[in-house]
């Protein structure tokens, strides 16, 4: 799939394009199509969002996506080059269990899984895709999953106790 680089105002942020489909409406006339883009974006830097549009061709379904993916960008959590614990994200009846990895593990996850977790910076983690299996609601569940990540320190500041 195709990958690119934006210059936003932070930092960088680089694209991936997950998954295009093509919808067909049937009128009159035969078949009219549309296509629907999956992008996310990230800066490799604990910054990650997704995107999903539609339009009557690819690139501006494209373009949408990734626009939309720059506006709903969260910051995650991270602990080095991994997770600091275990998280299970939920979307529907997909689960994404994400394990922390040691290093020079790598990232052993499938395509929709990776693609999340390489753009937000995450080099050493375990996943496994339980259920459903659709691109759309596996990087709903992982950004999920992300988004309950919180480090020790962060605990304890929102407890305010020492652990």
């Amino acid at each position: 799939m195709a990958a690119g680089y934006i210059d936003s105002g932070v930092g960088q942020l680089e694209d991936r394009v997950i998954k295009i489909r093509r919808c067909a409406a049937v009128i009159k006339g035969g078949r009219r199509f549309s296509f629907n883009a999956l992008v996310v974006v990230g800066d490799r830097n604990g910054r990650v969002g997704y995107g999903y549009a539609k339009a009557n061709e690819v690139p501006p379904a494209v373009e949408k996506a990734t626009k939309l993916a720059q506006q709903h960008l969260h910051r995650i959590s991270l602990k080095g080059d991994t997770i600091p614990h275990k998280v299970i994200g939920k979307f529907g009846t997909t689960k994404v269990i994400m394990v922390p990895a040691g290093p020079g593990t790598g990232v052993k996850a499938g395509p929709g899984v990776r693609q999340v977790l390489e753009l937000c910076g995450i080099r050493n983690i375990l996943t496994k895709v339980h259920g459903s299996t659709n691109p759309l609601n596996v990087v709903k569940a992982t950004m999920n999953g992300l988004l309950m990540l919180r480090t020790k320190e962060e605990v304890e500041r929102l407890r305010g106790v020492k652990l």
